[in-house]
């Protein structure tokens, strides 16, 4: 079993993972004041809920695209596991051949992704990642790393939206009662909802055409429960794919 950590820039997720099965899956707020200590508090917390010791963890792993925190984490681990913390960057394995103009600057969050996919899922395919902003990854049919496209999360676009029109509030995203809104409130939850579903078809049907050949899509992230079930397009929902991911790379590196 080992410890994954994925630092988003809203939500920490951390999970406790093996070949065998996912033993639990939190999130943490993304906090960049917080000190070393206070992390190492957070992460004994929620070991102890899960009753797992220190000892029951063979390593640890953290992906981060909040740079300022990812030292802060690492130590924090290995506070409280007292052995060595990999993170994803330059010098791990990932087997991942990235094809863009500067591989370093892609998220270690897209690696781990990327890496899961290509493991468990037949090739080409593409990722849709459901975050605080939504990414879209293609991994070809010789998995091959070859890009993908960043818009704007579910989050951001409706806090874009409440913060710019005076007249409407905030609102929760969950289903309205009909596609055709008759109320404002029920109109955004519309707009937002099925405008983002419809948004990841058109993005994959435009992947297909460019590729020449159908994809399998895979969607993950914390948004992507809420938007896949109105897509149109068949799709493949894997909520533990980052950790998936994560496993994967530690067991490359393992020494």
């Amino acid at each position: 079993m080992i410890l994954a950590i994925d630092i988003g820039n809203t939500n920490i997720v951390v999970g406790c993972i093996d070949r065998e099965k996912i033993y639990f899956v939190e999130r943490l707020s993304t906090v960049r004041t917080k000190t070393e200590l206070e992390y190492a508090i957070d992460l004994k917390t929620v070991l102890d809920i899960y009753h797992i010791k220190g000892q029951e963890i063979e390593g640890c792993i953290i992906s981060s695209v909040v740079p300022q925190i990812t030292n802060v984490a690492r130590l924090a681990a290995e506070k409280i596991l007292k052995k060595d913390v990999m993170v994803v960057g330059p010098g791990l394995k990932t087997g991942l051949n990235i094809m863009l103009d500067n591989p370093s600057e892609m998220g270690a969050d897209r690696v781990a992704d990327a890496v899961a996919a290509m493991t468990f899922y037949p090739v080409p395919l593409v990722i849709v990642d459901m975050g605080t902003a939504t990414t879209v990854s293609v991994v070809d049919e010789k998995k091959r790393f070859m890009g993908g496209m960043i818009l704007p999360g579910v989050r951001v676009s409706l806090d874009a939206l409440t913060a710019r029109a005076s007249q409407l509030s905030g609102i929760s995203i969950e289903e309205p009662k009909r596609l055709i809104g008759r109320n404002t409130v029920d109109c955004m939850k519309s707009g937002i909802l099925y405008g983002n579903a419809a948004a990841v078809d058109g993005i994959v049907d435009r992947i297909e055409e460019y590729l020449g050949q159908d994809v399998t899509v895979i969607a993950t992230g914390g948004m992507s429960k809420k938007i896949i079930p109105h897509c149109k397009r068949e799709m493949i929902w894997d909520a533990d794919l980052l950790l998936k991911g994560l496993l994967v790379i530690y067991e490359k590196n393992r020494s």
